[in-house]
């Protein structure tokens, strides 16, 4: 677990939690992570347990101590707030490679790798089989540095299953959109460093309407994680004024090409459709 974030070790341990370890996972998840800065005995009467019962849940999550464990949720939370100010600009070349540009690929390609590692096979899994199913509605929404990978993400699903809606940037178009959750529509949501307010409050009003959250968000995890029932975090940290979303993007096209496979009896019919209406535009524009 070393190098994960506290909400990625609460993640990690999907079925292993006893029922009092949900109720502190829950708690500290749905006020991440201030509950958890709080004394002990504040964080068990706000997760409504004992206060042994959390310091076993801190235990399990992989700390030796409860000041470990608040030392990494304040560690976590610098982390988050940094601005691109506040990261350096200038860095050498790394030492072996040629330029900047070889040694920025080959960084490229270790987030991708460490992105195998945050997230469980089951949940990818999980995401892409309710995507397949098809069932119900799907709704799409990205914040300022990550709307186009939802777009892209879109663009791909309409081919493959019907009922993609992308949620509109703007506040009131988007509520009124909202209008029309249902109780198990699938909202996928992306989330990276410097948080959005706006995805939260999409999230929570989502949530409110019972419906499916899948948050794909970085490795510090956006807030909208309190109501995801999935969460896919990807490494984006570059070292550099500016993170990277290549990991996020290459994540996106794993669950385009397995949600394809696993819809493809539905899926080609779809694409055949698709591309026999566009083969009959361009013979009647001709």
């Amino acid at each position: 677990m070393e190098g994960k974030t506290v909400a990625s070790r609460i993640h990690d341990l999907h079925g292993e939690l006893t029922g009092a370890g949900r109720k502190v996972a829950r708690g500290l998840l749905g006020n991440y992570p201030l509950l958890g800065l709080a004394p002990v005995a504040e964080f068990a009467s706000g997760a409504d347990v004992s206060a042994a019962t959390v310091v076993r849940f801190v235990a399990q999550l992989g700390f030796k101590s409860y000041p470990d464990f608040q030392r990494a949720l304040r560690e976590e939370l610098e982390e988050r707030s940094k601005s691109p100010l506040e990261r350096p600009a200038l860095l050498p070349v790394p030492e072996g490679e040629d330029s900047f540009l070889a040694g920025f690929l080959n960084q490229a390609a270790q987030r991708i790798s460490a992105t195998l590692h945050l997230i469980p096979d089951w949940e990818f899994e999980s995401v892409c089989q309710k995507l397949a199913e098809g069932k119900g509605h799907c709704y799409l929404a990205g914040g300022r540095f990550t709307d186009y990978l939802a777009g892209y993400l879109e663009a791909h699903l309409r081919l493959v299953r019907p009922a993609i809606s992308r949620l509109d940037g703007r506040m009131a178009t988007r509520a009124d959109q909202m209008i029309d959750v249902r109780p198990g529509d699938l909202a996928i949501l992306f989330d990276v460093r410097r948080y959005d307010d706006a995805l939260l409050l999409t999230a929570a009003e989502l949530a409110r309407k019972r419906a499916h959250i899948v948050l794909i968000t970085d490795e510090w995890l956006s807030p909208v994680a309190r109501h995801a029932r999935h969460v896919l975090p990807c490494q984006t940290e570059t070292g550099r004024t500016w993170d990277a979303n290549g990991a996020v993007l290459a994540l996106v096209e794993a669950m385009i090409a397995r949600t394809t496979e696993l819809a493809w009896p539905s899926a080609s019919k779809r694409i055949g459709a698709l591309e026999g209406q566009a083969l009959r535009t361009i013979e009647t524009r001709e």
